[in-house]
């Protein structure tokens, strides 16, 4: 081979090389990526199944159970409610009445012509004081006070 067809092999397999790891980077973060919805998207279906996403919304009153290290509480964004449940400590701010932010993933369960949805969440975030409430949050919440 000559000198010129050696440099165009090496330079052909470096632009190769360029756009495998630009593939790889972009494919590794497209997968890594946690969208936000609402109680109302997840009633809806807009949800992807088998992926991770967080949720987001108030915790309604007086739907907090706990059982040892199992919480179950609702989720509500005044629209839609969502039955919430996490193994594990919660944040000292979580309460009823509470903005949140929950990961996880969502668990159809049906029985004969009734089908449930519920959140299994892999960590539960709580808003850090008073006025404080995730921008998602309000922005669902805004929208959906909107549609009533």
């Amino acid at each position: 081979m000559t000198r010129r067809q050696n440099r165009m092999i090496l330079v052909l397999l470096l632009v190769l090389g360029v756009f495998s790891a630009g593939y790889l980077g972009i494919k590794a973060f497209s997968e890594n990526l946690l969208y936000f919805y609402t109680p109302t998207d997840i009633e809806a279906g807009k949800t992807p199944i088998g992926k991770s996403f967080r949720v987001g919304g108030l915790v309604k009153l007086e739907s907090v159970i706990r059982e040892d290290m199992l919480v179950t509480f609702v989720l509500t964004d005044n629209n839609k409610n969502i039955e919430v449940k996490y193994e594990g400590i919660l944040p000292d701010l979580f309460r009823e009445g509470q903005g949140i932010v929950a990961t996880g993933s969502v668990l159809n369960s049906c029985k004969g012509l009734t089908c449930k949805n519920t959140f299994l969440a892999t960590e539960v975030l709580a808003k850090h004081d008073e006025n404080y409430m995730p921008p998602e949050v309000a922005e669902a919440l805004q929208y959906t006070a909107t549609l009533k």
